[in-house]
């Protein structure tokens, strides 16, 4: 069994979206009919996101703590409780391409880090794009870690430890703990997701965080000096 484990904070409008990308993910032939299940973690939402995902079929779990690194090792224990050999982790922001699943179990790996892109830059600058694009490494070798694209063996995860209860940077904590223990960590841009660059953006030092740091100093950067 494939789990993926999505962790989700009032994501009523994005959530269904990525429910449904990772249950066409699932169909991929290459996958051989292996049962995938969907948990997806509701994080002290207000909103309708544990109504939409539940008639998705997905597994709702309802925490009420405000803390990623918390809802993402949540799912992963029931996932893991379900009989899981796999763990992927995405974002409810996030829709993640027809082979994402089948890209990651083609690394033979402990553990799998994809990259991510943005299509939608919203109210960011032509400029933000083409500065995303020029210095974000898409490629193979990449180190890049997003807890929208990952993906880890039931193993590995348990001898890391799991996630830590952190805010912002729990996945890069995992992928440290994995590299630690001497895990073989594939860093791919095989298995594709896209990604929100909205500004209200949900883990205070994560993907979204970082967009609007880079923003922020670029338009310092060509600020005009003070006469």
């Amino acid at each position: 069994m494939i789990a993926v484990v999505i962790p989700a904070h009032n994501e009523a409008e994005l959530a269904g979206a990525c429910v449904a990308s990772v249950q066409a993910a699932a169909k991929a032939p290459e996958l051989n009919g292996e049962q995938v299940i969907v948990v997806v973690v509701a994080d002290s939402c207000t909103d309708a996101t544990l109504e939409i995902v539940e008639v998705l079929g997905a597994i709702a779990i309802v925490v009420n703590v405000r803390n990623v690194g918390i809802a993402r090792a949540v799912g992963a224990t029931k996932a893991l409780e379900a009989g899981a050999r796999w763990l992927a982790f995405t974002d409810a922001d996030s829709v993640v391409a027809r082979d994402w699943l089948a890209a990651q179990m083609r690394q033979q790996s402990d553990a799998v880090c994809g990259t991510v892109t943005v299509e939608d830059w919203g109210e960011y600058s032509e400029s933000m794009r083409s500065h995303y694009a020029r210095s974000y490494n898409d490629r193979d070798g990449h180190r890049h870690i997003h807890g929208a694209n990952l993906g880890v063996c039931a193993n590995a995860y348990r001898r890391a430890g799991g996630f830590p209860p952190l805010q912002s940077s729990e996945d890069v904590a995992l992928v440290d703990a994995l590299i630690a223990i001497g895990a073989n960590v594939t860093w791919s841009a095989a298995p594709r997701v896209v990604t929100s660059a909205r500004r209200n953006f949900r883990a205070p030092d994560g993907f979204g965080a970082t967009l609007l740091r880079v923003h922020a100093q670029a338009a310092h950067a060509v600020r005009p000096l003070p006469c």
